[in-house]
């Protein structure tokens, strides 16, 4: 008796040994990339972080080319660059490492990924490693395709609204760069998480909570929480929510076919 505790003892301090070592190979991944961009900081402030709110950035110009194009300057965005102010000694470094940690954890996030699936995979069945065959691979890609969704469409909208609203013309808009910073990172990380929709309904479709019935019956209720989530990481303009609301709304149809999929795979294992 004693024997068998110890052995189940052994087997958690075992899984927990492998664990620790997948969290030390995900962390170092982190550091390494966060190592890279805290070098380059040219690259990462002056080309990518503060390139957004410039009227040479690829957004602004499509914009402004396509209002041209029809006869208007409203969609010409971000032509007055705003000033970029440091009030705290230790602000910039401070700035300089959070955004390097934060680029880092976005460039090794599919590294990340897979030493988490490395680890949950042993507890899975053989036909569950079948269907969850790619995941990796889509997480991978919603992920980025969604960071890249908040930096190229959702940032450029927000920091040209926020930037150039004025309650007076009294008040000069001198941005803290920590407020800037924040703003960028915040809707970046919130649209990379968003873009994962898919793959959620897929792992609570594939473990029984959710069905493509009952996605279908509160479709009315999911588009009015897309619209919300919208409205919190958008400028407040109904511009920007709709061009944020639409990819959300085809995830979200993307995720009824993917659980009906899930659905018709589980039935045709029943009747073998």
């Amino acid at each position: 008796m004693e024997k068998n505790v110890k052995n189940k003892e052994m087997s958690f301090l075992g899984h927990i040994e492998v664990l620790r070592w997948h969290l030390i190979r995900s962390i170092t991944a982190i550091f390494i990339f966060a190592i890279i961009a805290f070098i380059f900081r040219g690259v990462i402030f002056d080309l990518i972080i503060l390139a957004p709110k410039r009227p040479d950035f690829p957004t602004n110009r499509l914009l402004c080319a396509l209002g041209q194009n029809i006869g208007t300057d409203v969609l010409c965005i971000n032509t007055k660059p705003f000033q970029i102010i440091n009030i705290k000694l230790a602000g910039q470094l401070m700035t300089h490492l959070t955004v390097s940690f934060v680029v880092g954890f976005l460039v090794a996030f599919p590294f990340v990924f897979f030493e988490f699936w490395k680890f949950i995979r042993p507890a899975l069945e053989r036909k569950e490693l079948k269907n969850s065959r790619g995941a990796v691979f889509f997480t991978s890609i919603l992920f980025t395709t969604g960071a890249l969704f908040g930096y190229y469409i959702i940032t450029p909208l927000s920091v040209h609204f926020l930037g150039s609203y004025e309650v007076s013309n009294e008040v000069l808009n001198q941005i803290n760069l920590n407020s800037y910073i924040q703003t960028l990172t915040s809707v970046v990380l919130a649209a990379a998480v968003i873009f994962e929709l898919p793959m959620f309904i897929f792992f609570l479709s594939k473990i029984g909570l959710v069905t493509p019935e009952f996605l279908k019956k509160y479709r009315k209720h999911s588009i009015v929480i897309i619209l919300a989530l919208s409205a919190i990481i958008t400028p407040p303009d109904i511009f920007s929510q709709v061009l944020v609301s639409l990819p959300l709304i085809v995830l979200y149809e993307i995720g009824i076919v993917i659980s009906r999929r899930i659905q018709k795979q589980a039935e045709e294992q029943m009747i073998k």
